[in-house]
């Protein structure tokens, strides 16, 4: 649980925009040194519960806390400990890389030299120093994203909000962000991000806070390991799997994409079976999830909604 001292902390917050209810009724808990996954399907109200954190939104009700502050009654003490990333750059084409991150450090009080110690180090960290000194309008749509990451976290805030920060990152890129996201957690930063792609949320996050049509639906640990989830299991005879399956009694279905289906909890549960199946002579080929956790848990959620 998050304390006052550090961390997000959302109760009950709600936002509407005339008779559209954006945020119905949000509860969220992001901890330092972990980071949260915000997921949902368009239009669940992701940005706008984001935009409310970062202070650019006044909630029409409930209580907002980020590293311990208000961002509506203490709206300066919240943003000076808040890095926000949203989705599209957006703003200052004209300026070049380095003189974005100049311009918001100064926006952040660091002197002149501090500033640009701190751009050049931004710079090389999102491994733009070659177009450094380009204007911020012939960058691809991946490097904007890089330096908007970077404009994020020119004052080394202690709480970092990132919409959709892989949009438009290559391949290579986007596995720098895992890494760098990971090490920001480390160093004791609550990080919240949203993002569609559940399998890089299944790399980077310990904990998920899913939403629907505003509301709060489910709260999940990524890294416990014991949540039921599907397994695919192949094996070089599949008649000889599922009469095996059959004698022992355990539950599966058929895998549209070969092999079966079958619930575990977790990989222990699963070497179990791994090991059975093996002493019971079934030429298994291979045994592994059919979908990362965050994956199974949505889908699931999406269904029981429908």
């Amino acid at each position: 649980m998050v304390t006052d001292s550090g961390g997000i902390r959302a109760d009950g917050v709600r936002r509407s925009f005339g008779t559209v209810h954006a945020v119905a009724d949000v509860d969220l808990v992001a901890e330092p040194g972990r980071v949260t996954a915000l997921i949902g399907p368009n239009g669940s109200g992701k940005t706008t519960l984001l935009l409310m954190l970062a202070g650019l939104l006044r909630p029409d009700g409930g209580t907002v806390r980020v590293a311990g502050f208000d961002p509506v009654t203490e709206s300066y003490a919240a943003r000076a400990r808040t890095g926000w990333m949203p989705d599209v750059f957006g703003t200052w084409d004209s300026l070049t890389a380095r003189e974005v991150l100049t311009t918001v450090a100064a926006a952040y009080r660091l002197d002149r030299a501090a500033g640009e110690a701190r751009a050049s180090e931004l710079l090389a960290l999102v491994h733009l120093q070659d177009l450094a000194d380009a204007p911020a309008h012939v960058l691809s749509r991946g490097q904007k994203q890089r330096l908007g990451l970077a404009r994020a976290l020119v004052h080394d805030p202690d709480v970092l909000l990132l919409d959709e920060p892989a949009s438009g990152l290559d391949p290579r890129s986007r596995v720098d962000l895992r890494v760098l996201v990971r090490d920001l957690a480390a160093s004791g930063k609550t990080i919240l991000v949203s993002s569609h792609v559940l399998t890089e949320l299944d790399e980077m996050a310990d904990d998920a806070v899913f939403i629907s049509k505003g509301r709060t639906v489910a709260t999940q640990s990524v890294t416990g390991g014991d949540e039921p989830r599907q397994w695919r299991m192949l094996a070089l005879d599949p008649a000889a799997l599922i009469a095996w399956l059959e004698s022992s009694e355990t539950a599966y279905e058929p895998d549209p994409t070969g092999g079966v289906l079958v619930d575990l909890r977790g990989e222990a549960a699963a070497a179990a079976l791994l090991r059975s199946a093996v002493e019971a002579d079934v030429p298994v080929v291979s045994l592994a999830p059919a979908g990362g956790v965050l994956e199974q848990t949505y889908l699931a959620l999406e269904e029981e909604r429908r």
